[in-house]
């Protein structure tokens, strides 16, 4: 049994551990689902904020074009952004892509016919831009681009339009920066130039679940191979959120299994402890009641022998002996009895006024002293102290205490009996000299069945005589206490109402 109940044990805690590893395991696999599901909403933002910031741009003042004014007061400046398609045909198509981006100075009043120094309407602006593309000439500057990296019209026109944004307004780290605070985002940009064309967004997710962070390669001007490099770090705490309740019912199940694991086994150890000591208890008792019974049959035996009856020393030790053997049988059954009740309210109790004093003389008095021992009581008990409780049941408390005290200690044993009323209590206690109680053993001594390892297999008893005592004691409102020296002696206190 011990075997099985150790192989159990190692399985349980094997179980255990393969349990936590594969809850780390599954929830390490959520965490790193949650972590890619929050990384792809945050490179959405972020190159949302880069269209954004593009967009502004795209809005702002023509610096490029500012830079030409020079030619004299009153001019303003406009790009326009072509782009030519060209395929030669062959054993297969080579489609070549031309971006070409061209920048006009014009005179708004000239072209309006209007005063120069004139305030012009935003009106009057758009219009004097169109009469100047239908009357362009020769451009003040011009840029062309090769756009045959572009998978259509629509992506080569766009980045030509990308083009002319960057040099009307060109792109910043910081200008991007001020875009990302403003949507929370915290990150890093770094602008860099490409070797080539750099057509596509990149995306370089986490590589540490520790320190995760993502990090984007976001093209603003195709043609000319500029590209802003962001870096966001991504605060762990910013993901677990998200995964709250998974964590929540994962430690739920995981806490409920393993307690139901560490229940099951503590429930096999208990029965196999509860196992232990029945055997135990069957196997003392039968030895217990096999000496009263063998008693018996000794004077049952005499009985047949007229001899031993004309002796009348002799009858009379039979019908003591006799007398005595049941009283140990009676006693016992009556230990088995009360020990089985499972609340001390439901032993019957006769309850009168007692004077201590007496009964513990008249314990003291029907003790059996061994042969190899010489055995001192002392009654320091009062003779007016008297309490309320069930005579019959304190004599067989008072005679356990005594009982113990010359079955566990040495050839000369002094007993002492003291009593004192304490609000409304009175105090008894039944002090010895003998071996005294382990300190391990202590705390103990009170439960069904327990004997303390020192002297258990040197003297007989079940281990019921101090649980039986201690029933008692509570079923009259009162307590038990114990107080030993191993070695020195022990020295319990009853503490009962009066």
């Amino acid at each position: 049994m011990e075997k099985r109940i150790k192989a159990l044990y190692i399985i349980t805690i094997i179980a255990i551990i393969a349990f936590l590893g594969l809850q780390a395991y599954w929830l390490y696999g959520r965490y790193e689902y949650a972590l890619n599901d929050y990384e792809r909403n945050l490179s959405e933002r972020i190159v949302k904020c880069v269209d954004d910031y593009n967009r502004i741009r795209e809005k702002s003042s023509d610096k490029r074009a500012d830079s030409l004014k020079n030619k004299g007061n009153g001019f303003n400046a406009f790009s326009i952004p072509q782009f030519s398609l060209q395929q030669e045909y062959g054993d297969t198509v080579k489609t070549t892509r031309t971006a070409r981006i061209y920048t006009y100075l014009f005179s708004a009043h000239e072209l309006l016919g209007l005063k120069p120094g004139t305030p012009l309407t935003e009106e009057q602006k758009t219009e004097a831009a169109e009469l100047a593309q239908q009357r362009m000439t020769e451009p003040a500057d011009s840029a062309v681009f090769d756009a045959s990296g572009a998978k259509d019209e629509n992506e080569a026109w766009s980045a030509t339009n990308n083009v002319n944004i960057e040099r009307k307004c060109p792109f910043t780290a910081d200008g991007i920066d001020s875009v990302l605070s403003k949507d929370g985002i915290r990150a890093t940009a770094t602008l860099v130039a490409a070797d080539s064309m750099v057509w596509h967004t990149r995306i370089d997710n986490h590589k540490s679940i520790f320190t995760p962070e993502v990090s984007l390669t976001v093209p603003y001007s195709q043609l000319q191979g500029l590209t802003v490099r962001i870096v966001s770090r991504i605060n762990p705490s910013d993901v677990l959120p998200g995964m709250w309740q998974t964590l929540l019912i994962s430690l739920l199940i995981s806490g409920l299994l393993i307690v139901c694991l560490v229940l099951q086994f503590s429930t096999v150890l208990k029965l196999s402890r509860l196992d232990k000591m029945r055997n135990g208890f069957i196997t003392t008792m039968i030895h217990e009641l096999k000496r009263p019974i063998s008693t018996l049959k000794m004077c049952v035996s005499g009985l047949d022998n007229e001899r031993m009856l004309d002796d009348t020393a002799v009858r009379k030790e039979l019908l003591t002996e006799t007398r005595n053997a049941l009283d140990n049988l009676s006693a016992y059954f009556s230990k088995l009895r009360d020990i089985t009740f499972n609340d001390v309210e439901q032993i019957p109790l006769n309850i009168q006024s007692v004077n201590l004093h007496e009964l513990f003389d008249t314990v003291a008095g029907a003790i059996v002293i061994p042969s190899d021992k010489t055995v001192s009581v002392n009654n320091d008990i009062s003779p007016e102290a008297i309490v309320s409780a069930d005579r019959s049941h304190l004599y067989n408390i008072l005679n356990n205490l005594v009982e113990n005290a010359v079955k566990y200690s040495g050839a000369e044993v002094e007993i002492n009996a003291a009593a004192r009323e304490k609000e409304g209590f009175v105090e008894l206690s039944v002090c010895d000299n003998g071996f005294g109680i382990p300190s391990g053993d202590v705390k103990h001594v009170f439960k069904r069945f327990y004997r303390g390892k020192a002297l258990a297999g040197e003297q007989p008893g079940m281990g019921l005589g101090l649980a039986y005592v201690k029933l008692l004691v509570e079923a009259h409102g009162g307590d038990i206490s114990v107080d030993s020296t191993e070695g020195r002696g022990t020295c319990f206190t009853i503490k009962l109402p009066q």
